[in-house]
């Protein structure tokens, strides 16, 4: 392995500065046909995809806890995996026969092996393809995400020390290089699952940040980043043409847990192994919605005395509706949330450390003031006491939870 990766460096360099003389729009050749492959393989895969998971019976049915009226397909993932496939023969392909630069070469302190990051991605889309069509509990879900975020760290691609940016000395992970990095990873999976819950939604806030991390990657000369991000970029919004509302095939765990997974190998692809804590925080802005949504929850189930594992309808997407959005301009609303977040992260890049810190700052404030405006804090799972002193949980459905309602907004006046 080690030969190969001499072997693809020397070649790296030899087609960069070929590369660098040929005519500007070259630079983008690549990616461009990386994007149209994903983009048409996607399109081309969803209708077989959306076969496949009603064979199996893979399928999202009208409940409570669902927005969709009708039954749907949940399996969409497969779709995605196959155009991500596909792109990387195309970048194979291209490498061999068309002079295109070598894309797989890891950033300086890294020793990635490929082949075990393919691996991880392959495990972390078969637990989701199990899961949509087996319905898995919480333990052994996680315990696949583990299995597949530790191949992808014991494979190269970990984070070993975090340089002060205020200079001194910097931090050395240490021993716990590897757990932090599987967190990490497992973390980024499951924030994408979480805000899965309207047409649309996950695959468009995952196409905004793979388009950030792209430009991002580029700009910073991450050609493996880069392929991965515009290739993710080309699926999503290929997807959204059967996604978006009214949906006719959801993306289920096998597309959700993919998508956030492949957003978190992107942005550690991105960085070195010795990488600042504000080039960390970059990708933290980029999904920032998921993240904040996946807090939000935490904070509301904690007051509720709840597990954090327990289901409620208090997302973000829960509650603009409760605002009267209807599934489109949620939609359209939290991307554009998004959008914003991306925008300033692509800022953070581009200024001084102290104006950096004063971005992010501004952008967690709007995003705290637009929480509070949402009530995103507020618990949705209230406990009421019934007539035989026995605690249960109610529901915004109930007559109990909406007196409480009542009574909170009248205090609050």
């Amino acid at each position: 392995m080690g030969n190969l990766l001499d072997a693809s460096f020397a070649a790296h360099h030899g087609c960069t500065r070929a590369h660098e003389e040929r005519e500007p729009y070259m630079l983008w050749l690549p990616f461009a046909c990386l994007f149209l492959t994903a983009l048409i393989g996607v399109l081309a895969c969803t209708p077989l995809a959306r076969l496949i998971a009603i064979h199996f019976g893979a399928i999202d049915f009208p409940s409570k806890r669902r927005i969709n009226a009708r039954p749907i397909p949940r399996m969409g993932g497969i779709a995605i995996f196959v155009a991500l496939i596909m792109a990387s023969a195309v970048q194979f392909m291209g490498t061999t026969w068309l002079g295109w630069p070598v894309v797989l070469i890891p950033s300086a302190l890294l020793s990635i092996n490929y082949y075990g990051l393919a691996l991880s991605f392959f495990v972390m889309f078969a637990i989701g393809v199990i899961d949509d069509i087996f319905s898995l509990k919480p333990a052994p879900k996680l315990v696949g995400q583990i299995i597949a975020s530790s191949i992808a760290a014991f494979s190269g691609l970990v984070i070993g020390t975090i340089a002060n940016p205020f200079g001194g000395a910097s931090l050395a992970l240490g021993w716990l290089t590897y757990p932090v990095t599987i967190f990490y990873l497992v973390a980024f999976a499951n924030v994408i699952n979480l805000i899965d819950g309207l047409d649309g939604l996950a695959s468009g806030v995952s196409c905004i940040s793979a388009f950030t991390m792209f430009v991002l990657a580029f700009n910073a000369g991450r050609l493996d980043a880069a392929a991965l991000a515009i290739a993710l970029c080309g699926a999503t919004l290929g997807f959204l043409r059967y996604n978006f509302f009214p949906a006719s095939i959801f993306l289920g765990d096998s597309g959700s847990l993919l998508l956030g997974y492949a957003l978190g190998v992107t942005s550690l692809l991105s960085v070195t192994r010795i990488a600042g804590l504000t080039t960390l925080i970059i990708p933290l802005v980029l999904a920032g919605i998921p993240i904040l949504d996946t807090f939000f929850a935490i904070v509301r189930r904690r007051r509720a005395h709840v597990s954090v594992a327990h289901a409620d309808a208090g997302h973000i997407h829960h509650r603009l509706m409760q605002e009267g959005y209807n599934q489109r301009q949620a939609v359209l609303v939290i991307w554009g949330w998004t959008a914003l977040l991306c925008a300033g992260a692509l800022l953070m890049t581009q200024v001084q450390l102290h104006v950096r810190i004063i971005v992010f700052l501004v952008l967690v404030a709007l995003s705290a003031l637009l929480a509070i405006k949402l009530k995103l804090f507020q618990p949705v799972l209230l406990h009421h006491y019934t007539s035989g002193g026995k605690d249960k949980l109610i529901t915004p459905d109930d007559p109990h939870f909406q007196e409480e309602e009542k009574k909170q907004r009248s205090g609050g006046a």
